[in-house]
């Protein structure tokens, strides 16, 4: 980044910063309707049941740890290639 003057600096913060957020966004909206699909099957009550709710609880959790094992895959691929 040191070859960019701060002008330049601040545009790439910003485009940075704006694609960080449509990355989160779409990994929410892809568990939400993940999660969703996979656990929600009753639909003759407004609530969502013991078994539904037990289930997106787990589908989350699954999420989750699935992005974190990438991401540390991630950083592990891109810190042998730094060396």
């Amino acid at each position: 980044m040191e070859y960019l003057n701060q002008k330049e600096q601040e545009q790439f913060a910003q485009v940075l910063e704006t694609k960080q957020i449509k990355d989160y966004t779409n990994m929410m909206f892809n568990l939400s309707q993940g999660c969703f699909n996979d656990c929600i099957l009753d639909f003759t009550s407004s609530k969502v049941g013991d078994k539904e709710s037990a289930c997106l609880t787990r589908c989350a959790d699954k999420f989750f740890k699935h992005t974190q094992r990438v991401g540390q895959r991630f950083a592990e691929n891109n810190a042998k290639l730094m060396q």
